[in-house]
């Protein structure tokens, strides 16, 4: 069955016109108006993605995307003529997992739906997980336990955290991290990189500002420290 894409846009034309590509592309496709409306679309319509533009009446497109974000795993990729990297941090902060500025090409953005979608590869040859005293990860149950309690990460947190752990102890680049969870088209996009180990670090991490798990390897990337041997 082809993906449903829900698109939300407050412009009639936009509307149109991506539905005729996406339609022609093989994908189904609603519309919401508002960020309200796209609420109740994802509720009703449950997409396989999300466009969302950030520029809209009512309730914006930010505040959108956390209300989505607080209680769905859905990719959304937000649509924006702004190309500031303090409004792409933004929107990456409130839950997308993708930005892309218009004017764009449908080409470019048909590609970052195909990696939105792509199904990650399986645990096979993997880590099946990691203990240490305050944090469990099963990475065949998609489980991470911190301190006894229950952590939800979304599917690009946990596959970035799958991708540090299973190179434990050695540090991983930035445009590998890139290209393993978002795609091959990826690799110049550090500032995503940043914000995606940020929210980990909060919700894994004892305290966020001295991690001791996720470590930072300067102009490299990042690393993720194996306990120390008994």
């Amino acid at each position: 069955m082809s993906a449903k894409i829900l698109v939300v846009d407050d412009e009639p034309q936009i509307r149109r016109m991506m539905r005729a590509t996406l339609t022609s592309s093989g994908y189904q496709v609603d519309e919401a108006k508002t960020g309200e409306e796209a609420l109740e679309k994802l509720r009703a319509y449950q997409p396989d993605l999300i466009l969302l533009d950030l520029n809209m009446p009512g309730m914006g497109g930010l505040e959108a995307c956390r209300f989505m974000r607080d209680g769905s795993d859905v990719p959304i990729i937000i649509l924006t003529v702004r190309n500031a990297e303090k409004e792409k941090v933004e929107a990456l902060d409130a839950g997308a997992d993708d930005y892309v500025s218009k004017p764009f090409g449908m080409q470019e953005l048909l590609a970052r739906i195909r990696a939105a979608l792509r199904r990650m590869p399986g645990a096979e040859g993997g880590p099946r997980g990691f203990t240490s005293r305050d944090l469990q990860i099963d990475f065949e149950s998609r489980r991470v336990m911190v301190r006894d309690q229950s952590v939800r990460l979304t599917p690009k947190e946990f596959e970035l955290l799958r991708h540090l752990v299973a190179h434990g102890g050695k540090p991983v680049p930035h445009r590998e991290l890139l290209q393993a969870v978002w795609g091959p088209d990826y690799g110049n996009e550090t500032d995503y990189l940043r914000v995606f180990i940020n929210h980990l670090r909060k919700k894994i991490e004892p305290d966020p500002a001295r991690p001791k798990y996720i470590l930072t390897e300067p102009w490299v990337g990042y690393r993720f420290a194996l306990p120390e041997e008994p």
